[in-house]
């Protein structure tokens, strides 16, 4: 007995250590981290993790639901986008066609309503709100200086760096995006509750505007000049300007790093589910008009999903940009595979949600999965003479 009770006196011992030693080094984060994450058996944030964290409302306003096809359903998901389903562990996967809800599978208990983790998907809804800004003049241009908003912002080159390197991941920034590593910066961004004193204490060290190099610290820095310009918080920007007029059938969540007036971690996680993140691809394949109301200027979308640097012809401005099988598209990415894909020339709109993404390789900055989700829906719409 006596042996248990100094084995937990010790214990505890060590344990208030390790705080203190967390604490002294400035990486305390990895409390909520471990809290949130390492205990629950992942290694990185995970679909359902919104749960976790503190929220703040993208309020709904008037449902416009999807049309549904004639057709809906009738035609079966191929042998290899089962085993994709099945192997990447897909939990919601939808394809829009000529503007109406042609095939839809859930999986693993989710359902249409299910919320999930958008991840890096949200980099192009805060691209989306800064061309909001500019197009109501509270931004002048993508050439606006960041140290127009932040004056104290550190480095070589900050007074070089403006709002379009941050949205075209050409910042300069000192980050490094390593998911998967309890020490990496992307890690204390994902778990402190202070983000704006993290990404203020970054530098920006390499001259900005040169080269493609995804940093999600950006996206980050580019929400924080947006609330500054707009006077507002990011998710009220958007759901005024966006989710509303869009209408978007289910509110969404946005996390925060504290509650319960913190920050967006706008460089990923919006929670919402595929039918709703899918207006965003129509609204992009609509040259930013809905229902005859123009939301972006069509300039700026054309902009978005152009290459900025012929070097990376995968990037423009908040958007992955590709070509597959002679079909232009542009989509939204997000970590584990999250996508909505949009392919204008057959009016196609392709939402994938789900825990695992494909084999990413350093020769191509496209995963895997997403020649295979692209690919099997043509021939599910081929099964039906839906496409040549």
């Amino acid at each position: 007995m006596k042996f248990l009770q100094k084995l937990l006196k010790w214990v505890a011992v060590g344990f208030t250590a390790l705080i203190v030693i967390l604490y002294l080094f400035d990486v305390d984060y990895l409390l909520r981290a471990v809290k949130t994450v390492y205990l629950k058996g992942h290694t990185t944030a995970f679909l359902e993790d919104y749960n976790e964290f503190p929220n703040r409302k993208i309020k709904k306003g008037i449902a416009q639901p999807w049309a549904i096809a004639k057709d809906y359903n009738t035609a079966k998901a191929t042998e290899t986008l089962e085993k994709t389903h099945q192997e990447l562990k897909t939990v919601a996967f939808v394809i829009i066609k000529n503007d109406s809800i042609w095939h839809e599978s859930y999986f693993d208990g989710f359902t249409k309503n299910s919320k999930t983790n958008s991840f890096s998907m949200a980099k192009s809804v805060v691209t989306m709100a800064l061309g909001k800004a500019i197009m109501e003049r509270k931004i002048k241009n993508l050439d606006q200086k960041v140290v127009d908003f932040f004056p104290k912002l550190k480095g070589k080159y900050a007074q070089e760096v403006t709002v379009g390197d941050l949205a075209s991941m050409a910042s300069g920034l000192s980050w490094d995006e390593k998911y998967y590593s309890p020490f990496s910066i992307v890690t204390r961004a994902y778990f402190d509750d202070d983000l704006n004193n993290v990404i203020l204490g970054l530098n920006i060290h390499e001259k900005p505007g040169q080269s493609f190099k995804y940093l999600s610290g950006a996206t980050q820095l580019l929400a924080m000049c947006i609330e500054k310009a707009t006077g507002e918080y990011l998710s009220h920007y958007v759901s005024k300007h966006f989710w509303q007029p869009m209408g978007a059938e289910n509110e969404a969540l946005w996390q925060l790093d504290h509650a319960p007036d913190g920050t967006e971690k706008a460089y990923c996680c919006i929670a919402s589910n595929a039918r709703d993140l899918a207006r965003f691809g129509k609204l992009y394949m609509q040259n930013g008009q809905w229902n005859g109301q123009q939301l972006l200027d069509p300039a700026f979308v054309k902009k978005c999903i152009t290459p900025r640097f012929k070097e990376s012809v995968q990037y423009g401005y908040g958007w992955w940009i590709h070509s597959i099988s002679g079909k232009k598209l542009f989509y939204m990415r997000g970590h584990l595979g999250q996508f909505v894909i949009v392919i204008p020339e057959d009016q196609l709109i392709i939402v994938r949600l789900g825990h695992l993404k494909g084999l990413q390789t350093k020769k191509d900055p496209h995963s895997n999965d997403l020649y295979t989700y692209v690919a099997e829906t043509y021939k599910m719409l081929a099964s039906k003479n839906k496409i040549r």
